[in-house]
């Protein structure tokens, strides 16, 4: 018994002696480790500049530990660290960075460029080409040469052929003085009159040569063209000052077409135009700008163009549509590709790469758009080199919105509004939903704003859930939230309260 008590007390002071010698060990082989973590700033002689989480990079901390977010400790960011340091002026990435980013650049660069665009015009008759064929005295059309509206007609071919019976008297009263042989001044005072009378000189001369009086005489076509109105069929009685014919010429058209006002404004008379026939785009016809109407559509923002293009071939007719290039003055102007230009809306920015290889953003002015390429109207310099593909990965370390700013440069977001600021106005409560409240408010000071109804988003669903349809409310708000403004606090207040 006694000696079972010894072997069993001897394995106790064992066991005991064995894990004080661990925890020592232990202890004495974990404090190098910790010397060497807290030492390797001043050993390394390197400035640390904060600790973060590599997953989870935008957050900074003032000193080491263990990640809030991961299961891993904090890592040091370093003043002069080639993975990616941040400054006032800009980005600094490494080339391994760069590389693997697959960041691509270009430069700015001066180009040929014009303010030419495209329109599509519809054909339309030239009125300035219409001629009126008209009768000048009373009578009948006794045949009818052209039957059809639209009907091509040549200078000189006959029309109708009409009967004027009040030409019988004066020309049988010259030939009866002919006859008599009076004198000369007679005679001559007798053409006179039928001249007055409008007859034709060829009817006169025909009748002297005759000795008959002539009635009957031919409406000839006085231009080429198609006939655009018929006035007349065989038969019906005519009257003086009557239009039996309508004739439109061919040899120039018009093509009008809807001019966005921006692009009017460039335009001037007689600048030339090529139109290409939309249906067939081998043929192409030469024209000129004639006239921009004084007419805008107020629903578009658009003027019509009159284009005079040249027809002399006829190929063209009323209602065909052709697309016109307007060729602009040329110019040479600053140039980037246009995926180089990122529009936040109010702004246009670049990110450009300064000499010493660090990045800045910087806001420019933008023109047209040259095909792949924006036209740069202040901003950039000729030979600045810009980053044209992975703007927003040169540093995801830096978090490039936060460091550049939200994409603008240390001047305009020193000059920039709180983001922030809020709004305080009264009102009624119109409705409540989920996820907003609409209220019919009075004017707001900070904005400007008129009395108006409008909507407003809620941060969450649970959010001023006393407030209620008709209750009168004092609120504030901020620009935010899915409507473009969110609520901060909605307070119930008493008819007549003032604030």
């Amino acid at each position: 018994m006694n000696r079972r008590t010894r072997t069993i007390g001897a394995s106790l002071l064992a066991a005991l002696l064995l894990a004080t010698g661990a925890f020592y060990l232990g202890r004495e082989t974990a404090r190098p480790v910790e010397a060497s973590m807290a030492a390797t700033p001043a050993a390394e002689g390197r400035k640390v500049l904060y600790w973060h989480d590599p997953m989870v990079p935008g957050q900074r901390f003032d000193k080491p530990g263990k990640s809030p977010f991961m299961d891993m400790q904090l890592v040091p960011m370093y003043a002069d660290s080639a993975t990616g340091a941040a400054n006032e002026t800009g980005v600094t990435v490494s080339p391994a960075v760069q590389q693997n980013l697959g960041i691509r650049y270009a430069s700015v660069r001066r180009a040929q460029t014009s303010a030419s665009f495209d329109a599509v015009g519809a054909v339309q008759f030239d009125e300035r080409l219409h001629v009126a064929v008209q009768t000048r005295v009373a009578g009948y059309v006794e045949h009818l040469s052209v039957r059809a509206p639209m009907e091509r007609v040549r200078k000189g071919q006959a029309l109708a052929t009409l009967f004027a019976p009040d030409w019988l008297g004066p020309q049988n009263e010259l030939l009866a003085l002919k006859r008599s042989g009076v004198a000369p001044d007679l005679i001559a005072a007798a053409r006179d009159r039928m001249r007055a009378m409008s007859i034709p000189a060829e009817l006169i001369r025909r009748s002297e040569e005759t000795g008959t009086a002539q009635a009957r005489y031919v409406l000839a076509a006085p231009a080429d063209g198609v006939v655009a109105e018929l006035g007349v069929r065989e038969g019906v009685a005519v009257t003086p000052g009557m239009t039996l014919f309508r004739i439109a010429g061919l040899e120039k058209v018009w093509a009008v077409a809807e001019i966005p006002e921006a692009q009017a404004v460039r335009l001037t008379r007689g600048q030339k135009v090529k139109a290409i026939l939309q249906a067939d785009a081998a043929q192409s016809f030469d024209g000129a700008l004639d006239e921009i109407l004084p007419e805008i559509n107020a629903s578009t923002r658009t003027l019509k163009a009159r284009f005079e293009v040249d027809n002399r071939n006829g190929k063209l007719t009323p209602g065909m549509l052709l697309r016109l290039q307007v060729a602009g003055p040329a110019s040479t102007r600053l140039v980037v590709p246009s995926e180089a230009v990122i529009r936040t809306g109010k702004r246009a920015v670049v990110i450009v790469r300064k000499a010493d290889g660090a990045f800045e953003p910087r806001d420019v002015s933008p023109g047209a758009d040259q095909g792949d390429d924006t036209e740069v109207v202040a901003g950039l310099s000729e030979g600045d080199q810009v980053v044209a593909s992975g703007q927003f990965l040169i540093d995801s370390e830096a978090r490039l919105r936060s460091v550049l700013g939200n994409m603008a440069s240390p001047a305009a977001a020193a000059a920039a509004p709180p983001p922030a600021a809020l709004h305080k106005a009264e009102g009624k409560v119109e409705s409540v939903a989920p996820d907003g409240i609409t209220i019919s408010h009075g004017p707001v000071a900070t904005l400007k704003w008129p009395s108006m109804t409008m909507g407003f988003a809620k941060a969450s669903p649970n959010a001023f859930p006393d407030i209620k349809p008709g209750d009168q409310v004092r609120f504030a708000f901020k620009e935010g939230g899915p409507t473009g403004y969110e609520l901060v606090s909605v307070q119930r207040v008493q008819p007549g309260a003032r604030q």
